[in-house]
């Protein structure tokens, strides 16, 4: 298809003529059957739905194909207007577009259904195995037809995946606003998403997904990074100061878990990462994210034993069941060092966790035609995956939830991880890592896009990254100074490990002062053409203030308000009227439907002054609300971080707690039961 053909597609929007159908295309990953929950009448109101993006004349043909989608699928994804041509970020200019933020989005949209990133991307879906960007292919069309009209007078504004319409704004206004799941809360169960998705009124945006900011698995590669860096220094001996010959074991590699073996290998461990989906292994294997792959234990045990022994860095896939894979290492007796989970137990149900003793393919007919039964099997898979883990614990593995839901749903399972006083008995990694090291002093998953698409651009912006925090380490305060070294290590090495899937994209954790002055100097770089063209800057919605989740971003938080979502709410308002071009909030994400609220951003940056402000005044508000946040809940570090900002910021005037002592407290209420 010709440049002229392509911007032609994207200005037509849904065909006046119906494209040919299309075959299901098996070599692709496909989403698994969803069940069936619709009542008769609701089936009918899913096709109405459905219908109501074409004109009547067509209604006869689709109406067929559709209740044909609905019965295999348990969705109606409208395969039929998937687009002919290659999904994939392109350079900015080559989109048709009235305004260059307009087209970055359209850019960063591709870019989350481009094949190489997105999970399983012919239904939509970039990871997680329900993070949708769109419901259906219309949906998309639709989108993209809007932003070739967009002027910057104009606000797109989107309800889970349905464009709602352009509308009459200004140029300090976001060019879209995204809601996804946005359910009454009564709503917000799991068969509740099933049913709302299924008729087309509501999707699982996940965290990334749905905003449009998913750089593949490069984000959680820096997490992960990071995250098992630390817990290998919890677990250092007298007789160990260095992670390498250290043992990791956890599961998944699909989407956003298939970083895992990239970041042991960065970490310079052993990791060993098992796999059910064999399309998702290879596919990492091909990418160069997986060292090795192994189908059998017998096998893959020795093998690590003997990488374990030489003090390799290696990573390996073990294709096939996790739980399999703990108890033959702890009915061998290996010594595993660090452990962990990165399966999508936020959706147990339909795809995120495949239990043990069946098949892939048994597990996807079985959940789609057995619901109930297949519950059975995975609380009972849970059940047996805990206690293969506890016996290694016994043996001195460090263990911890990576906040995929894997402990809330092995406790709803009846397996034995809970501890004293009603708690998990393993810490989530961000109450014992990301919370008190990371987030609580600002620092969180700064990340950015090149959308000229030149690799000599990302480049430059590794280069001007690494200049200011090897600046800012010269005068930094001794509490973050180890996050300052830890990102300079990664942005230095970042090339060198080839981690671009998708678009040219970049991340490291930064804090506010770090993450505007960055921004600042690719500003000016653009400015005198160093960078050949706008930048799209955003984060990770798993951050400092993006998002309120009890069970992960949240869990170090011990006032009482860990189930509250101002934070989020707040966040994404703030964000909007100070200077992102797109603000988004969504109900799930990471955890589960129902158990996380969060907000993130995307803001375009021209090398104008107008973008310096929008960065001093957007960035700003975007970190420090959650360090004030963090700050009333008595959390150290944050109330140490937000007075070195009020310091450093005229205006700036944060409510800060007062400590009581324990023996007050418990004084006076002894003295009013006596």
């Amino acid at each position: 298809m010709t440049l002229a053909e392509f911007q032609a597609d994207i200005r037509a929007g849904i065909p006046d003529r119906l494209p040919a159908a299309k075959p299901y295309d098996r070599q692709i990953n496909h989403a698994p059957k969803r069940k069936d929950i619709l009542t008769p009448a609701e089936k009918e109101l899913a096709l109405r739905n459905a219908l109501r993006y074409f004109p009547a004349r067509h209604h006869a043909v689709l109406a067929r194909e559709f209740a044909a989608e609905l019965r295999k699928y348990g969705r109606i994804y409208m395969y039929r207007l998937r687009p002919d041509y290659e999904m994939h970020a392109r350079p900015i200019d080559e989109y048709p577009a009235k305004c260059r933020q307009a087209a970055a989005i359209m850019l960063m949209i591709q870019n989350n259904l481009d094949k190489a990133v997105a999970q399983h991307p012919h239904e939509l879906i970039t990871y997680g195995g329900n993070g949708a960007v769109f419901q259906n292919w219309a949906q998309y069309r639709l989108t993209m037809k809007y932003l070739s009209e967009m002027t910057d007078r104009q606000t797109l504004v989107m309800y889970s995946g349905h464009p709602l319409g352009l509308f009459p704004s200004h140029p300090d206004a976001p060019r879209v606003v995204v809601t996804n799941g946005m359910v009454i809360p009564n709503y917000s169960k799991p068969d509740d998403w099933e049913r709302m998705n299924a008729l087309g009124v509501s999707q699982y945006g996940q965290m990334t997904a749905g905003s449009y900011m998913y750089i593949g698995p490069q984000g959680i590669v820096h997490g992960t990074t990071i995250t098992v860096m630390n817990a290998a220094r919890k677990r250092f001996t007298g007789d160990r100061t260095s992670a390498r010959g250290m043992l990791f074991v956890s599961s998944g590699l699909g989407g956003m878990s298939g970083a895992q073996p990239k970041a042991g290998n960065i970490s310079g461990v052993v990791s060993v990462v098992a796999e059910i989906n064999p399309k998702a292994a290879r596919k990492r294997f091909e990418q160069g994210w997986v060292d090795e792959l192994h189908e059998s234990l017998d096998e893959l045990i020795p093998r690590i034993r003997q990488a374990v022994k030489s003090k390799e860095v290696v990573s390996l896939a073990y294709v096939g069941n996790v739980v399999d894979l703990w108890e033959r290492l702890a009915d061998e007796g290996i010594d595993v060092d660090l452990g962990s989970d990165q399966t999508s137990l936020h959706n147990p149900w339909a795809g995120g966790y495949y239990p043990v003793g069946l098949s892939y393919e048994a597990s996807n007919k079985m959940m789609a035609e057995e619901p109930a039964r297949f519950r059975e099997c995975v609380q009972e898979s849970l059940r047996r995956q805990v206690d293969a883990i506890n016996r290694l614990t016994a043996r001195g593995m460090y263990f911890f939830d990576y906040g995929n839901a894997f402990l809330l749903e092995a406790s709803r399972a009846g397996a034995a991880v809970m501890g004293e006083g009603g708690r998990f008995r393993y810490p989530s990694y961000v109450q014992d890592i990301m919370g008190p090291m990371f987030f609580d002093y600002g620092f969180g998953p700064f990340r950015w896009v090149c959308t000229s698409g030149r690799a000599e651009d990302l480049d430059t912006t590794d280069r001007l990254a690494a200049e200011v925090l090897e600046e800012m380490l010269r005068t930094a305060p001794d509490d973050i100074r180890g996050q300052l070294e830890d990102n300079l290590h990664w942005i230095r090495e970042a090339g060198r490990n080839r981690l671009v899937v998708g678009s040219q994209a970049r991340i490291l954790y930064a804090d506010c002062e770090g993450r505007t002055r960055i921004a600042q100097a690719f500003n000016r770089a653009i400015a005198d053409g160093r960078i050949s063209a706008p930048v799209v800057l955003g984060r990770d919605h798993h951050d400092v203030s993006g998002t309120d989740s009890p069970y992960r971003e949240t869990s170090n938080i011990y006032d009482g308000s860990c189930f509250t979502a101002d934070m989020a709410v707040q966040n994404v308002i703030g964000d909007a009227f100070r200077g992102a071009t797109w603000v988004s909030i969504h109900n799930g994400g990471g955890v589960g439907w129902g158990e996380v609220v969060n907000g993130g951003f995307g803001m375009v940056i021209d090398g104008s002054e107008e973008s310096g402000r929008r960065i001093r005044e957007m960035l700003f508000w975007d970190v420090n609300n959650g360090i004030a946040r963090r700050s009333w809940a008595r959390n150290d570090g944050a109330v140490e971080a937000i007075r070195r900002e009020m310091a450093r910021t005229p205006g700036l005037q944060v409510t800060l707690p007062n400590s009581a002592d324990d023996n007050v407290i418990r004084n006076a209420l002894n003295e009013t039961e006596s």
